[in-house]
Formats: structure tokens, C-alpha cells, sequence
């Protein structure tokens, strides 16, 4: 029995550059930096990080109260990335709502400004009686897809991916396996994060947030640079949609790309230190799944975040998988680690360069570091590119790598 093709045919993103994919790629043409100085951030005592990457959410309230209630800003964001993104895909709701179309969603965790919250309310008395049930929707792993999944009345398979950076990539690689063993016709797949001053401080703690540019947050993080010190966070929500080729073409839909490989796999290493030989068979595994040869990828939108020991690993990876003929880029320096979103918001900037045959280069990549120096790092705009196949690597804490390959050939 033959596999079904999968294609790309609706993307939308809130992200800190602003709303929707074509702003989200117009800003990054135009070098902008969403990373801000959090001065009420200077209340934590021990932070040493207090630069950050924000979303202003707008129109809310268009989300009606009744479903709204249960949603945090990370479930507001999706929600509004997957309106942009159902849209984009000429989609209406009773074309979503048969049992054929599914939601897999990622994040690192639920609303962790929420979490927070509940924890200051319970605590000082252990008082129970102080909370809501609303906060524990909005608390649950699987806030994201739960909420969208209510909110667009979605009966086909709904899944939520909880592996910190990887995410949304392995919720999209699992919309892509989905609908190509034949059990959905469509998927809403992405991811969404929230900032707060406890998850920076995560990071802090494992020594892995930029702390030197606090005062001049334009310049950090730094992919691959030899001034890297550390990662940035950042939020939003990246959605797309997936279909199975056959039907999308039968109903004249555009198409960014077709999703040709996917691999997700564990390091079984370290908890928290990134592994080379583990990237590396994680990126060939997608080949192989592709069916395709590595001098056959035109680019490469690593995952890299600014953190010292990450971006070399990566590098290396790389290299060994590509050599040095390869472009390479990190979109991080433009608006930072949006942590469980990223691999998808990050995805759209790389489909957004497919379809417009630019190459996007690293943001404060002013000297690529000797460690990192093996690739091909894209330093300025590169167009006519001349791209076919892109792969997008996510690579996350806890060992678990995946990464994604797409073609513009259909």
C-alpha cells in the first residue's frame, strides 16, 4: 500500500515581530530585533537574564468569552495563528469538521504564567478555595490542542507534544505521519509558548541565558557568533496545515511545500548537554525517510539558540551530515528561543524563504565562533537561492532531536 503525499497549504504565526507570516518575513528582510530589556523582571532576585522576546496579543475579545475563558495567551495565539493559517489554506469550518481533520500541538508546558499564578495563590494559606477550574485548562500540557480542538470543533485525532524545543516539529511530524498512513485528510499542526520570568530562570540556572546584553538587547542572542553567551526566550504560536495532495490539488489549493522526510529520536545521553552523533543520525534518518541524498538539501535552518556548547555540537552535526557547502542560518537573533513554537514558527520563515528564493541569514552573526566555523553560515540576504529541498532542525533538552525535510518541487 503506497503512502499518501503530504503538502503545506496554510501557515499563520503571532510572533514578536508582530501578526502573520508575510509580516513575520517581511521584518526579517529588514533585520528587525524583537528583543526587549523586562525591567519589572529585576524584582527576581538571582535572574541574571532580563531580556526577553514579547508578543503584544491583539484582539482578543473576537474570541468569544465563553471559549476564551479557558484559554491563556498561549492558547489565544494559536488559536489566532490557526485562524491566519486555515485562511491562507481556503479552508471554512465545515471543511475541518468531518472526523478527517485532526490538531496535534506542542509546548514545553501549560501557561506558565497561569501555573505561576496558582502557585502564589495556593501556597501562602495552601487554600484550594482561591482557584478556578478554568485555571487548570489553562495549566494542563495539553492546553494548546485541547483548546483548539474545542474552539474549531475538531472530532478527527487530537495529540499534544510536550518535548521542550522540539515541540512543534514533532507535532507536525506527526500530522505528516497521520495523513500519510491514510487516518486524516488534514492537520492543524504547530505549537505555542508563553515568556515568563520562571522560565527564563530555568535556563538560567542550567547557565544557558545570554546575562552580558542586558542593556543592549538588539544584540543577543548570538547564533553561532564567538560573543555567544546564551539564549533568549521568546513566545508565540506557529500553525500550519497539512493535507493529503490529492484532495488539496482536487480543490485548487496553493502549496508552500511538500513535507518529503521526518525523523524524531532521543540521544539517550545527557539530560541537558546536546550530543553531535545523535544529531547527526537524526538528520540522516530524515534523509533516508526522504529518500533523498544530503547534497541533494538546498539549505539548512539549524536550531541553534546562542548557548555556547548547543550551537557547536549542532555545527558539527552538520558539517559531518552536509560539509561546508551547504547554507546555513538560526533565525533565534531576530526574535529569540520561542521555545515549544519554534520549530514551527521558525518553519513558516523557512517556507516563506522557499517561496521567495531568499536565504535569510543569522542575525548577530558578526563572527562566526572557530567551533562553529565548519558550515556555511549565510551572513547577508542571498537571493535566487535556487532551493528545492530544505531541511529544519529541532533539537531540544532531554536528548530528543527531530528534524524535517520539505521540497518546493510538487
Amino acid at each position: 500500500m503506497s503512502e499518501n503525499r503530504v503538502v503545506i497549504t496554510g501557515m499563520g504565526t503571532v510572533n514578536p515581530l508582530g501578526y502573520g507570516s508575510k509580516n513575520l518575513f517581511h521584518a526579517l528582510k529588514l533585520n528587525k530585533s524583537a528583543i526587549q530589556k523586562m525591567p519589572l523582571w529585576n524584582e527576581y532576585e538571582g535572574l541574571r537574564s532580563l531580556v526577553a522576546a514579547p508578543c503584544k496579543i491583539e484582539r482578543e475579545k473576537e474570541i468569544p468569552r465563553k471559549q476564551r475563558r479557558s484559554m491563556s495567551p498561549m492558547s489565544i495565539m494559536a488559536v489566532q495563528a490557526a485562524e491566519e493559517a486555515l485562511l491562507d489554506a481556503g479552508l471554512a469550518l465545515n471543511d475541518i469538521q468531518d472526523g478527517k481533520c485532526g490538531c496535534v500541538s506542542g509546548s514545553t508546558m501549560g501557561s506558565a504564567k497561569v501555573i505561576n499564578e496558582a502557585y502564589e495563590l495556593v501556597l501562602p494559606e495552601k487554600d484550594f478555595t482561591k482557584l478556578t477550574s478554568m485555571m487548570f485548562f489553562k495549566c494542563m500540557a495539553h492546553s494548546v490542542s485541547a483548546n483548539l480542538a474545542q474552539y474549531f470543533s475538531l472530532s478527527g485525532v487530537v495529540m499534544a507534544t510536550s518535548a521542550a524545543c522540539a515541540s512543534s516539529l514533532q507535532a507536525i511530524g506527526t500530522g505528516y505521519d497521520l495523513i500519510r498512513s491514510g487516518r486524516q485528510n488534514i492537520m492543524i499542526c504547530g505549537g505555542s509558548e508563553e515568556i515568563h520570568p520562571t522560565v527564563t530562570g530555568i535556563f538560567d540556572l542550567l547557565y544557558a541565558t545570554s546575562v552580558n546584553y542586558n542593556d543592549t538587547p538588539n544584540l543577543t542572542p548570538k547564533p553561532f557568533d564567538i560573543k555567544r553567551d546564551g539564549l533568549v526566550c521568546g513566545e508565540g504560536a506557529g500553525i500550519l496545515i497539512l493535507e493529503n495532495m490529492e484532495s488539496a490539488k482536487k480543490r485548487g489549493a496553493d502549496i508552500y511545500a511538500e513535507i518529503v522526510g521526518y525523523n524524531t529520536a532521543g540521544s539517550g545521553q545527557h539530560v541537558s548537554q546536546s550530543n553531535t552523533t545523535a544529531m547527526v543520525r537524526c538528520m540522516r534518518d530524515a534523509l533516508n525517510d526522504a529518500g533523498i541524498s544530503s547534497d541533494m538539501i538546498n539549505y539548512v535552518n539549524a536550531h541553534a539558540t546562542g548557548t555556547v556548547q548547543g550551537d557547536a555540537a549542532e555545527a558539527q552535526a552538520i558539517a559531518e551530515v552536509f560539509g561546508n557547502n551547504v547554507p546555513v542560518s538560526s533565525l533565534k537573533g531576530y526574535f529569540g528561543h520561542t521555545l515549544g513554537a519554534s520549530g514551527a514558527i521558525e518553519l513558516i520563515a523557512t517556507l516563506m524563504m522557499l517561496k521567495a528564493n531568499i536565504l535569510i541569514p543569522g542575525r548577530n552573526l558578526d563572527t562566526p565562533a572557530e567551533e562553529c566555523s565548519m558550515v556555511k553560515h549565510i551572513q547577508e540576504i542571498t537571493e535566487k537561492a535556487n532551493m528545492n529541498y530544505i531541511i529544519k532542525n529541532g533539537f531540544a533538552f532531554g536528548g530528543v532531536n527531530a528534524s524535517l525535510i520539505c521540497s518546493a518541487k510538487i
